[in-house]
C-alpha cells in the first residue's frame, strides 16, 4: 500500500521541540526563537511530498528473537522477541517526508542558520506527526477486528541495531518506490523519512511507549509529550 493523501498539523510548539528546545522556556527568553518557528510553519508545509509504504505480513514463527514472515522474510534482535510475541502478522513500513525540505533546509543554514534550524525542526515535527497518524490508523484498523497493536519499533531502539534493523526492513519493502533509500552507512535518504514495523494480534502486548525503548531516554525531556500506544 501506498499513500500519499496525508494532511499534516504542526504546531510551533511542536517545531520548538524538534529542535530540541523547551517550548515554555524558550517563549520567556528567546522570542526569536519562536518568531523563526512560526516562519518555519509557513515555508515548511508546501515543500512537504508526504509518502507512506506499508505492507502487512503473516507471521509464521517467532522463535530465538527471529520473527519469521510469510513469503521468507524476517526480522531479527532481542526489541523483536521482546515485542513480537503473540503477533499474529506484523505491518512494516516507510513514512518520508521527501526530498525538497532537506534541501531547503540545507540552503536556508548557508543563509540564516536561526531559520534553517527552524525548518530542520518543523521537518523532525512533521515526520513525527506522519508517524503517529499512520500508526493511529494501524490502531483503529486492528481494534475493528478485536486485535491490539504493539509499540512501534524502529531500527535504533535499545535491542535492536540501525545496521541490523534498517537491512532487515529494506528487505522487505520496495523503499524506492516512494523515493527512499538507504546508503552503505544504513543511513536514510531523504532525511526525513522513518522506518517502523508494528505487531498486531489478540495477545500481543499493547502497553507502553516507544520512548521506554529509546537509547536517549535517561537524558530527554521530552518524554511527557509523547502519549502511550
Amino acid at each position: 500500500m501506498i499513500r500519499h493523501d496525508w494532511e499534516l498539523q504542526v504546531s510551533v510548539d511542536q517545531v520548538l521541540r524538534g529542535q530540541g528546545a523547551d517550548p515554555e522556556a524558550v517563549r520567556r527568553r528567546r522570542p526569536a526563537l519562536v518568531e523563526a518557528a512560526e516562519w518555519a510553519l509557513g515555508a515548511g508545509q508546501p515543500l512537504l511530498r508526504p509518502a507512506v509504504l506499508l505492507e502487512e505480513l503473516v507471521v509464521e514463527e517467532l522463535r530465538h528473537e527471529r520473527l519469521s514472515l510469510a513469503g521468507g522474510g524476517r526480522l531479527q534482535g532481542a526489541l523483536i522477541g521482546q515485542h513480537m510475541g503473540g503477533a499474529e502478522r506484523v505491518a512494516v513500513l516507510v513514512c518520508t517526508l521527501g526530498g525538497l525540505l532537506e534541501k531547503a533546509v540545507s540552503e536556508w543554514m548557508e543563509r540564516d542558520p536561526l531559520r534553517g534550524l527552524a525548518l530542520n525542526g518543523f521537518g523532525a515535527a512533521a515526520l513525527e506527526v506522519l508517524s503517529a497518524e499512520v500508526c493511529l490508523e494501524l490502531e483503529g484498523k486492528a481494534a475493528a477486528e478485536g486485535l491490539k497493536t504493539s509499540v512501534p519499533l524502529s531500527p535504533g531502539m535499545i535491542g535492536w541495531p540501525v545496521e541490523k534493523g534498517q537491512r532487515q526492513i529494506f528487505a522487505l519493502l520496495p523503499a524506492q518506490e516512494i523515493g527512499v533509500s538507504l546508503t552503505s552507512a544504513c543511513m536514510m535518504k531523504p532525511r526525513f523519512s522513518i522506518t517502523q514495523v508494528v505487531g498486531i494480534g489478540k495477545e500481543i502486548s499493547a502497553s507502553g511507549r516507544s520512548c521506554d525503548y529509546c537509547s536517549l531516554k535517561e537524558t530527554c525531556k521530552y518524554q511527557s509529550h509523547y502519549a502511550p500506544v
